[in-house]
């Protein structure tokens, strides 16, 4: 699933599309039905175990904020139950 995560475009030059379903810091159960990899603005994003993620439309713009998810808060990936 990481692996899947850190890809940022297809063979195409496209964003990689994908659903996501994480745990906030606050507790909340976010879902992401679109959604693309982004930047967090953290200074060791290795360090923290975080990523970037924002949701987009069908065609692929950004819509609302970015949200940096903890990879071990990360419950649900493209519609598959993730374990850690």
């Amino acid at each position: 699933m990481l692996r899947e995560f850190d890809v940022k475009e297809t063979k195409y030059s496209k964003q990689h599309v994908f659903s996501i379903i994480f745990i906030t810091a606050k507790g909340e159960r976010v879902f992401l039905p679109r959604a693309v990899a982004t930047g967090v603005n953290c200074s060791s994003m290795k360090a923290h175990r975080l990523r970037g993620v924002v949701a987009v439309d069908r065609k692929g713009d950004k819509i609302g904020h970015v949200y940096p998810v903890r990879i071990d808060n990360i419950v649900g990936w493209n519609s598959k139950k993730v374990y850690l």
